[in-house]
């Protein structure tokens, strides 16, 4: 780890610059130092679909290096981030000899693919209006509040909201409406405060 400490690169992204691009070969591994970042692919009807949306300490583009193919998405900044690269032949290296690296790594894509899997169940099997609660349950989780205690700590445009859950724009828009006249949420253009995180689960359908 001390030769990734010493040889990592450093760099600053403005909010929505560009990481890498779907389709590219990866030349190394990216590790968000600061910031927030999301994953997004091109559907065929030329549309973004968002794929996940990152933190500070999650790593990513390694899932592509080490299967050897292109990416399959974009990685794009939703604010100012501080990004660390490594290089390709320096991660491959201390991968092989590292086990316990080599252990995270399978951790990280067995994690990855089980969340890819849940989310493929609950946009086959779920109304949009669950998936909605579910996805603002989700960015909850990802990223926080701010200091109120209520107020989600990232903004995403309700495009960008209705690519996570599969749906049309409009449809996003008019359910968050519902959800405000409901008293789950209040909305103030791209700030969404989560007043009611119980009635907001239930709505989801997420009980065991």
């Amino acid at each position: 780890m001390n030769a990734i400490n010493e040889q990592k690169i450093c760099n600053s992204y403005k909010k929505g610059q560009v990481l890498f691009n779907e389709g590219s070969y990866p030349f190394g591994v990216y590790c968000i130092n600061d910031g927030k970042v999301k994953l997004s692919h091109q559907g065929d009807d030329g549309k973004e679909q968002i794929i996940r949306l990152l933190k500070a300490g999650d790593v990513l583009g390694y899932r592509a290096l080490l299967s050897g193919d292109r990416y399959g998405a974009s990685a794009v900044a939703l604010e100012d981030t501080k990004v660390c690269f490594i290089p390709k032949d320096l991660f491959v290296t201390v991968l092989k000899n590292d086990t316990g690296l080599a252990f995270e790594m399978m951790k990280l894509l067995s994690d990855e693919l089980h969340k890819a899997e849940v989310k493929l169940t609950h946009l086959a099997q779920k109304p949009i209006r669950e998936r909605l609660a579910e996805t603002l349950l989700f960015i909850k989780e990802t990223y926080g509040f701010e200091e109120d205690g209520i107020t989600l700590n990232v903004r995403l445009s309700r495009e960008e909201i209705a690519n996570l859950v599969g749906t049309a724009t409009e449809s996003t828009i008019r359910l968050l409406s519902d959800f405000k006249k409901d008293g789950m949420v209040e909305l103030d253009g791209k700030k969404i405060k989560i007043l009611k995180p119980s009635l907001l689960l239930q709505t989801a359908n997420l009980q065991d």
